[in-house]
């Protein structure tokens, strides 16, 4: 109302209040909305931008016609996955919707995926079998042959199964002193792959198997199931185990119309464990039978091709071709012949004259008889050899009396002549000569050398010129 007691019909609306909102807070706020109302969803759509990373997701966007959704899927829920997500391909994912911070995009959390129309394992299977048979591990030139009778088989299957009772059944009925190894392993679940795996892989390692020996032929055997049974032998690790087995792989999983890729890729498939067995190795009975059979196929080939070779011989000695062979051959046995001969004579007359000459040097010879000449040369040695040792005789006469007249002198001038005679030489107690008195004195020691003998004493006193 105014001061003049009329009323203010005029409008005035206030301000509503404004709430900003950061964007961190407003992508959080949406994505939570988005979390409750949306947890749990499924979409069908066609994989676009696939894109597998390092840490083990996988990032798509599943698009149809009129919009596109980006997804990614995790590591943990990427190892339970039964295919490979592909470009095109139709799926159904499972998941929550939620907000990507980051970029403020729309995305979706995916948790299960499995294509449309085929199942995943199928898809998976058909994969792999593609992969592998490009690479050409299917390929029949790779294959190894399977020894008709193997004397040690590797047998990998499990050791409760019927296939593992079928195989030995069969192997005992058909030949008895075969050596079977058996490896036990899973043949279904997780584990069973690997299992399966290195069961092969020993087998290839003779260093570990009992007696050190390789095994001549390998048996992987399993008995029917669903393929989710089977998937173990769709394993691309034991797949290739098996190509690379250096002994032949003999693939007995499944029933007839089961296929795996470890048929592919095995030297062999077998419709069944028991016909695994069976085709591992045959029965005595039909090892004679068939020896027998080659045995006679074997004479029949050869007598035939004797005959033949005999009918072609006798068709080519007639040909003209080998008449005038021999005709050259004979004339060429002749030529030779006749050089025979007269090698032959030469060889003759060159013996005769050898001995001709070897007469007359003989006569020759006859006319100086040398022993004559060697005897009268022994003879004249004979005589000068006397005629020197007589006189070496007379010289050695001369030279002996010489010196006995020396030394008949000697002796006469020798002092121990005189000693004979009684007289005696004195020395000191120095060795000296005593030939003066005054040279010892009382006490001292002397020695006297007679004719036989020494003589010590000791000098008693003295006089002048005399010594006791």
């Amino acid at each position: 109302m105014s001061s003049e007691g009329q009323l203010d019909f005029t409008f005035q609306p206030q301000a509503a209040a404004r709430r900003v909102w950061r964007v961190g807070d407003l992508v959080g706020a949406v994505r939570t909305r988005l979390e409750r109302e949306y947890t749990d969803v499924w979409v069908e759509g066609e994989l676009s931008n696939v894109r597998p990373a390092e840490s083990g997701h996988i990032y798509f966007t599943l698009k149809d016609g009129s919009a596109q959704l980006r997804a990614v899927m995790f590591r943990l829920q990427v190892r339970l996955l039964r295919f490979r997500p592909d470009n095109g391909q139709l799926v159904i994912a499972r998941g929550r919707v939620t907000v990507y911070d980051a970029r403020g995009d729309l995305q979706l959390l995916v948790e299960y995926l499995e294509p449309k129309g085929a199942g995943a394992l199928q898809v998976a299977f058909e994969q792999l079998k593609a992969k592998l048979e490009a690479e050409g591990l299917f390929a029949a030139e790779r294959k190894k042959a399977i020894p008709s009778l193997p004397r040690r088989i590797g047998v990998v299957t499990s050791p409760r199964g019927a296939a593992m009772h079928d195989i030995l059944n069969v192997l005992r009925r058909r030949h008895e002193n075969v050596h079977i190894l058996i490896y036990g392993a899973q043949v279904q679940g997780e584990t069973a792959a690997a299992e399966v795996a290195t069961g092969v892989k020993l087998f290839n390692m003779p260093s570990r198997l009992p007696g050190k020996r390789p095994v001549d032929v390998i048996i992987v055997a399993r008995g029917g199931g669903s393929a989710e049974d089977l998937a173990a032998f769709n394993n691309e690790a034991l797949a290739r185990t098996v190509a690379d087995s250096r002994a032949p792989v003999i693939s007995a999983v499944g029933h007839e119309t089961d296929f795996t890729i470890v048929d592919f890729v095995a030297d062999l498939r077998a419709p069944t464990p028991s016909a695994a067995a069976e085709l591992v190795i045959r029965s005595r009975d039909e090892l004679d039978e068939r020896l027998a059979a080659l045995r006679s196929r074997l004479g029949r080939a050869a007598r035939y091709r004797l005959l033949l070779a005999r009918n072609a011989l006798t068709e080519r000695a007639q040909h003209g071709a080998f008449a005038q062979m021999r005709q050259s051959l004979g004339r060429r046995q002749q030529r030779l012949d006749e050089l025979t001969f007269a090698l032959i004579s030469r060889a003759r007359a060159q013996v005769h004259d050898c001995r001709q000459r070897l007469e007359r040097a003989a006569t020759r010879v006859r006319h100086h008889d040398i022993r004559r000449k060697l005897a009268a040369t022994r003879r004249e040695v004979e005589s000068r050899s006397a005629s020197l040792v007589s006189l070496q005789r007379r010289l050695l006469a001369d030279r002996r009396a010489r010196v006995e007249a020396v030394g008949a002198r000697l002796e006469a001038l020798s002092p121990l002549k005189v000693l004979e005679r009684g007289y005696a030489l004195v020395f000191d107690a120095a060795g000296k000569l005593v030939k003066d008195a005054a040279q010892v004195a009382p006490g001292d020691e002397i020695r006297a050398r007679v004719a036989r003998g020494e003589i010590t004493s000791v000098v008693q006193g003295s006089d002048r010129g005399s010594k006791q």
